[in-house]
């Protein structure tokens, strides 16, 4: 793989990593809440990823991937949207390091 085609792959996963890093800390049964303040100031506390993940502003493309990612679960199962997106930062993790091989 090319040098540059190499970098644009890495940024993407490591911005795909920072969202499923944001929601990984919530899971199971020693999951922490999380404390998201809106823009007006508005405090919500929770350890629900749908939740954590629809209050975040995530703006890179392949960040939004995993968000939309969660939303589907949540639309066909009802449940699960944190773990889904924990696989998928995992997955992208050894994608990383096979990459970087």
């Amino acid at each position: 793989m090319a040098t540059a085609t190499n970098f644009a792959v890495l940024c993407n996963i490591i911005a795909a990593k920072a969202v499923a890093d944001a929601v990984r800390t919530s899971l199971g049964p020693r999951g922490m809440d999380k404390m998201i303040q809106s823009g007006n100031g508005d405090v919500t506390i929770t350890n629900d990823g749908a939740t954590i993940l629809n209050q975040m502003s995530v703006v890179h493309p392949t960040a939004k991937m995993l968000v939309e990612l969660s939303k589907a679960q949540d639309i066909e199962a009802g449940d699960g949207t944190t773990t889904v997106v924990v696989i998928a930062g995992a997955l992208l993790d050894a994608a990383q390091t096979l990459l970087q091989k």
